[in-house]
């Protein structure tokens, strides 16, 4: 019986003519060696920024609805340009926008998250013998607008069909060979590695590792799907995601950096129960994703509170937290955009109390101070001054002889 593959290129992988043709054959060989195959897109290169510019020479505040209707008009340039690549090499294809594929989401601009897919209309062309190709980033909600799903939406995109189609493999096509132990730009000794856990590549993704975005991840763990990060540029073999117990065990996996984040501090917070529920619950309620949080008990029945949240959360976030503390009588909030995430990633770290020795040492032997710390069973982060950042992942990498 023929295999079942979602194959996922993102904008880099068709970022030209030439590229979009390279990803053709690449599609082609698979359905030759017997496959059946449904692609994934990404617009092609910077498509969405320059999108992005257009709407706000026009808008400094552009409606949330109007610009998915445009966003999602880069995927579909793409799945266009590759179906005609296809084509010319011979072979039936269709191209698919998300609402064409049976892609059913939420209804929250921008952030849409995928509720339903409905494999009707893939599972009658894939019978026809034909490749698919739909485009990534986007549904439609129950009114039938034109949704697209946030950071990392075509990832999700790839893993939910995977999903939903019951694929014996979903291949990730990408600029790098795989997963790597820490990002290769920044330590050139960093290696490829053969085999991680959803768990541990969930981690390193949350943490700022821009191989896989962590909705995809946690719904391929989630739904057992057999994930591959390739790349579209050789044949060389990838990194393959699955089950703890499939794997070896190590002390650390490997190494993040996250420089995408801000710190906001709220000083003087009155001592009261449900003061902190009030703080978080406005963040969420203005769906803020708040990371790492320290509460710092000080004199005189009043707290610190310090947070992280992405840079580009910042402005909403800080506007947020100045109106909590007018409202409870907080003394100020301070922010700084100055800082980046560390992070230490394995499932050995909680089991070894030397992996944490040997993290706190490595950054203490370059003079790097630490301002907040996280763990969990198999991450420890800390916050650090951002100019500190790569020589301190480059240090550690070194000191765990990874």
């Amino acid at each position: 019986m023929d295999q079942l593959i979602v194959q996922k290129y993102g904008g880099t992988s068709v970022g030209d003519i030439d590229r979009i043709k390279n990803v053709a054959k690449r599609v082609v060989r698979t359905k030759e060696n017997g496959d059946n195959v449904v692609v994934v897109v990404s617009a092609m290169g910077d498509t969405t920024d320059v999108l992005v510019e257009m709407a706000y020479a026009i808008s400094e505040d552009p409606h949330k609805r109007e610009m998915d209707m445009l966003l999602s008009t880069g995927e579909q340039i793409s799945i266009a340009l590759l179906a005609m690549a296809i084509q010319s090499l011979g072979h039936e294809v269709i191209s698919l926008t998300g609402a064409q594929c049976g892609i059913q989401t939420s209804s929250r601009h921008s952030k849409a998250k995928i509720d339903a897919i409905h494999t009707d209309r893939l599972e009658k062309e894939l019978s026809a013998g034909k490749i698919v190709i739909v485009a990534g980033f986007q549904g439609v909600n129950k009114d039938m607008d034109i949704t697209t799903l946030g950071r990392g939406g075509s990832d999700t995109t790839a893993v939910a069909l995977a999903a939903a189609l019951h694929a014996d493999k979903c291949q990730i096509f990408t600029d790098v060979d795989g997963v790597y132990t820490a990002d290769p730009r920044i330590v050139p000794a960093a290696r490829k590695i053969e085999k991680i856990s959803y768990d541990e590549v969930l981690e390193l993704a949350a943490l700022g590792a821009q191989v896989l975005h962590p909705r995809a991840v946690e719904m391929a763990g989630k739904y057992h799907v057999s994930l591959e990060v390739r790349s579209s540029f050789n044949n060389n073999s990838g990194t393959i995601i699955g089950e703890v117990s499939e794997l070896e065990k190590v002390l650390i996996r490997g190494i993040s950096l996250d420089e995408n984040i801000a710190k906001i501090s709220v000083l003087e917070v009155p001592d009261k129960p449900g003061i902190a529920f009030k703080l978080f619950s406005f963040l969420a309620g203005a769906d803020i994703h708040v990371d790492m949080i320290v509460q710092n008990v000080n004199r005189n029945n009043v707290n610190d509170i310090t947070f992280t949240v992405a840079l580009d959360e910042l402005q909403n976030a800080v506007k947020i937290a100045q109106q909590f503390a007018f409202e409870v009588g907080a003394e100020k909030v301070e922010f700084d955009r100055g800082v980046a995430k560390l992070s230490v990633v394995g499932t050995g770290v909680v089991a070894n109390a030397e992996v944490a020795s040997k993290f706190f040492e490595a950054l203490y032997e370059i003079g790097v101070n630490i301002q907040m710390i996280s763990t969990s069973e198999i991450k420890i982060s800390c916050i650090i001054d951002t100019s500190s950042g790569k020589d301190a992942m480059k240090h550690i990498h070194e000191k765990f002889n990874m």
